[in-house]
């Protein structure tokens, strides 16, 4: 049972979630909106219904223009951000291990799951610096630990770049009053872990239900036996950027289950 949502939680506070309109992404949006937060996000997807039109870019955030576009209408829309969520992110990539990934594949994944963040943090950022407040939570995962080889090497190699990233960039902006953290989820039950099981399926030649217990395997299990739902992955979100975790600064949550067997 999720806990009960205090609605004047975030009453006040702007907060950016990329790609929050489907699976974790839009469980966060849903919950920082419930809290009192207004909330802009986009997507290379149309706008849903529980996303106010003013707070909605249609923009792929995996390009440079789609940053750039998103960033300049969140400045102009709701200014400087007092919370930053980076959801945006997947794998798109084909089974069949290192030797199936052109140059195309690497390319989209770190633009996707690693510099759609770099690109936002640069552009909105310094705004934030100049109120000296904010918190920054970038989605990792638990693949930059216990990589997937057949399917999503090239993201859980943008993920391990990713959290190298939010480190470096949470020791320069400490300092300067604001704190960046990384929540890494294990297997989310979403559209996109669905959509992983059909390519997994489809590359081998397999069962989708193979496809599911090939996954499993190749994470060691899960010990509360499913994976998490997007909500408590929210959760965790909305947690780690609130004023409740104010001393909270240059740390990873994992939360998956206990599928990572190792401290």
């Amino acid at each position: 049972m999720m806990p009960r949502i205090d609605p004047a939680e975030f009453a006040g506070k702007t907060v950016v979630v990329t790609g929050g309109t489907k699976g974790a992404g839009a469980a966060t949006y849903r919950r920082f909106s419930e809290a009192g937060a207004r909330v802009m996000t986009a997507a290379r997807s149309g706008r849903p219904d529980f996303v106010p039109p003013d707070l909605f870019v249609q923009a792929d955030l995996g390009s440079a223009d789609g940053v750039a576009l998103f960033a300049s209408r969140v400045l102009e829309t709701i200014g400087a951000p007092d919370i930053i969520v980076h959801v945006v992110g997947g794998s798109s990539t084909p089974g069949g291990g290192f030797a199936a990934l052109e140059e195309s594949h690497w390319m989209s994944e770190l633009n996707l799951s690693l510099l759609s963040a770099v690109r936002l943090d640069k552009a909105l950022l310094p705004s934030m610096i100049v109120r000296g407040t904010g918190a920054v939570v970038h989605t990792g995962s638990i693949q930059r630990k216990l990589p997937l080889h057949d399917s999503t090497t090239a993201y859980a190699a943008a993920k391990a770049a990713l959290t190298v990233y939010s480190k470096a960039l949470s020791k320069e902006l400490g300092p300067k009053g604001l704190r960046v953290n990384v929540v890494s989820p294990g297997w989310i039950f979403t559209e996109a872990s669905d959509a992983l099981v059909k390519r997994i399926a489809q590359s081998s030649g397999g069962s989708e239900d193979d496809a599911k217990a090939s996954i499993l395997a190749s994470l060691g299990g899960i010990p509360i036996g499913r994976p998490a739902q997007p909500e408590e992955v929210a959760e965790l979100i909305a947690f780690v950027a609130s004023d409740r975790a104010a001393a909270i600064h240059g740390a990873e949550f994992t939360i998956d289950g206990g599928t990572v067997p190792t401290v």
